[in-house]
């Protein structure tokens, strides 16, 4: 039976025009399927379907994600990641439930959803600058609605490119970047077009930038391994098809083991004039 499949041109270009017309007839297509992004049930069949193509440096994996969830797109990671996914996946089907091998620093604590150390493109740089950025997710109130939140603090001063002097110039980079200064978190920062954080297989991917002149996203930030979120974490992540990203220089949030501490944390380093953010869309390619 023919499948309500979208491929767009990057996977169909990847896969060959024959298997994608034999995905769309439903040769090779399943029927119901664990959406890669929500991990909720779905149907080919009866709702609109992306196929999103997983590509490491020797294996690709097609996946299946609700259209509203994901557009349809090639994804590059790790092939480290893409093992991991594939284990995932299999766990998955076996237990029936979500596996959670290659977790990168998940706490496991109520109200906390993972915090690692990875390394990410300084904004802003004019050539591949490296610099080591703790990522933590969570959960942040805001008007009495819970929204989802990442936070991003430097393990060390971020300076300029080319700069010669000790200074920390993090902040000034990501406000040059579109990021807002914020002295308090009272509503919801401006969603910054281009930017998007990658959800996939119901994990954190990456932090997405957009491409030099005009390309393709790149990855600002990119898990070694994908990084486990809570439940509720990616709900909220769906139901706004946008997460907060949050960002502070070294020294201003640290490793907060609960939630209402890393939002204590937050609201002191807004009052000190210490904090960026933006609202990034969900998986926006």
């Amino acid at each position: 039976m023919p499948r309500m499949l979208d491929v767009s041109d990057d996977v169909r270009a990847e896969i060959g025009d024959e298997e994608a017309e034999r995905l769309l007839a439903g040769e090779n297509a399943p029927g119901g399927y664990d959406c890669t992004s929500c991990r909720t049930p779905g149907d080919s069949e009866q709702e609109r379907t992306s196929t999103v193509l997983f590509i490491g440096e020797e294996t690709a994996v097609l996946a299946f994600a609700h259209a509203g969830c994901l557009p349809s797109q090639v994804v590059k990671v790790t092939e480290e990641q893409l093992q991991g996914a594939v284990r995932s996946i299999t766990a998955d089907a076996g237990a029936g439930q979500p596996g959670h091998p290659g977790q990168a620093g998940y706490a496991g604590q109520a109200g906390y959803a993972g915090q690692a150390d990875q390394p990410g493109q300084t904004p802003g740089a004019a050539a591949p600058e490296q610099a080591v950025l703790g990522v933590t997710s969570g959960l942040v109130l805001i008007a009495g609605e819970l929204h989802p939140a990442l936070v991003v603090e430097p393990t060390a001063p971020i300076a300029r490119p080319g700069a010669t002097g000790v200074g920390d110039d993090f902040l000034p980079l990501l406000i040059e970047q579109g990021f807002m200064p914020l002295t308090a978190i009272e509503t919801v920062p401006a969603v910054l077009h281009g930017w998007s954080v990658l959800l996939a297989m119901g994990r954190l991917h990456a932090v997405l930038q957009p491409g030099p002149s005009g390309g393709s996203p790149v990855a600002w930030w990119q898990a070694h391994q994908p990084l486990q979120v809570t439940e509720g974490w990616r709900t909220a992540a769906n139901k706004h098809q946008q997460v907060l990203l949050f960002a502070a220089p070294v020294g201003s949030i640290g490793r907060q083991p609960r939630e209402d501490l890393l939002r204590d944390a937050l609201d002191r380093a807004a009052a000190e004039g210490k904090l960026v953010g933006a609202a990034l869309p969900l998986a926006g390619t």
